[in-house]
């Protein structure tokens, strides 16, 4: 794990990303000469709660969960022998099968309404947490993550094993790759063909063009990769590529401000389902369903949704799972599907009793 130093907190969401861009560039970034400079990012979930439009509270967060926080990486020291450990004790889900099944029913009768076309429901796990987070993140490597490293904050830190590219930039290029769509390893051929999975991925690509058109010079934004089966992070996925062309002087904030929170941890219409979301989960996201990555002084960046995602806080550690529910979703299948993707995760930790207590 890289040493960092010169820690941005943030426990107020508004005006997070023009705080975040002023922060950066006081320290050198998108300036000529900073083009050896990076930090890493976090970016929670609850930066989305300034879209909503009701204004109910959100869920009770389950453990401390900063909207956003940011950490200049130095040079790395020397390094000690591979000695880290931790231990999980047994994970706990905050709802059950059955409340989870009730809030699959109550987003299909909003589909029903016309209110929204799909929402991503999630649970939450947590267990206790003894030991050093750097043992965690060795333990999910075979899962081979965008962004691995830990992010270490004050009496917190975030895990993540995600495969999904939330936003990437190169230059003037933007990119995203929304996954949709889950199979047991084995089962990509079943996945390929499932029409309800091809529905629902296809209305989150359909969200993430709109978001980069929003950023990006008109009919720049296109889709060279629609729907591609992969194996990642222990399942199968479809994973779709969008694109485009950024306007002139599109800096970090505007961008961030354009596409957070991915769709396909939100649903569509975005802001719809946020109200949603809100009004259903009987606790917040945390550290989930928001972005981890690196941001160079160049200005080119690259964030991981953070689905697949462990925080650490107060001896316990956290996961939240789920999936997006549209019409003909199955309240059977829907909460299989989540603990398909738990399972991988759950075996890196070597706790694979959560499984079969949320059943």
């Amino acid at each position: 794990m890289s040493a960092i130093s010169d820690l941005l907190e943030l426990r107020e969401a508004e005006g997070a990303f023009e705080l975040l861009e002023r922060w950066l560039s006081e320290r050198g970034f998108f300036e000529p000469g900073g083009e050896s400079l990076a930090a890493d990012l976090y970016l929670g979930y609850g930066l989305s709660n300034s879209l909503r439009r009701t204004r109910s509270p959100m869920p009770p967060e389950p453990c401390d969960a900063l909207p956003l926080a940011a950490a200049r990486v130095t040079t790395p020291g020397p390094r000690a022998g591979r000695h880290h450990r931790f231990e999980v004790g047994h994970f706990e889900p905050t709802w059950g099968p059955d409340e989870y099944r009730a809030a699959i029913e109550e987003v299909r009768e909003a589909i029903a309404r016309g209110d929204v076309y799909q929402v991503n429901l999630v649970q939450h796990l947590s267990a206790p947490f003894a030991g050093d987070v750097a043992a965690l993140a060795e333990a999910l490597a075979p899962l081979r993550a965008l962004h691995p490293h830990p992010f270490v904050g004050d009496g917190w830190a975030v895990v993540s094993a995600s495969p999904e590219l939330f936003l990437s930039r190169r230059g003037d290029r933007i990119r995203t790759m929304p996954i949709k769509g889950t199979r047991p390893l084995g089962d990509a051929g079943e996945l390929a063909a499932s029409e309800k999975d091809r529905a629902e991925h296809v209305m989150i690509v359909d969200l993430e063009r709109n978001d980069l058109s929003r950023v990006c010079l008109p009919g720049s934004v296109r889709w060279p990769e629609l729907m591609a089966t992969r194996e990642l992070a222990g399942v199968a996925h479809l994973v779709s590529t969008v694109e485009g062309t950024l306007r002139p002087g599109v800096g970090l904030a505007e961008a961030l401000a354009a596409t957070f929170p991915g769709g396909s941890v939100t649903g569509a219409p975005k802001i719809a389902a946020l109200d949603l979301i809100a009004s259903l989960e009987p606790v917040g996201r945390g550290a989930s369903m928001g972005a981890l990555g690196r941001v160079y002084g160049n200005g080119d960046f690259e964030l991981a949704l953070t689905i697949r995602t462990f925080a650490i806080a107060a001896d316990r550690i956290h996961l939240w799972v789920g999936g997006g529910v549209v019409w003909d979703s199955d309240p059977d299948a829907e909460v299989e599907e989540s603990w398909t993707k738990a399972a991988p995760l759950l075996r890196a930790l070597g706790a694979p009793l959560a499984l079969e207590v949320a059943r």
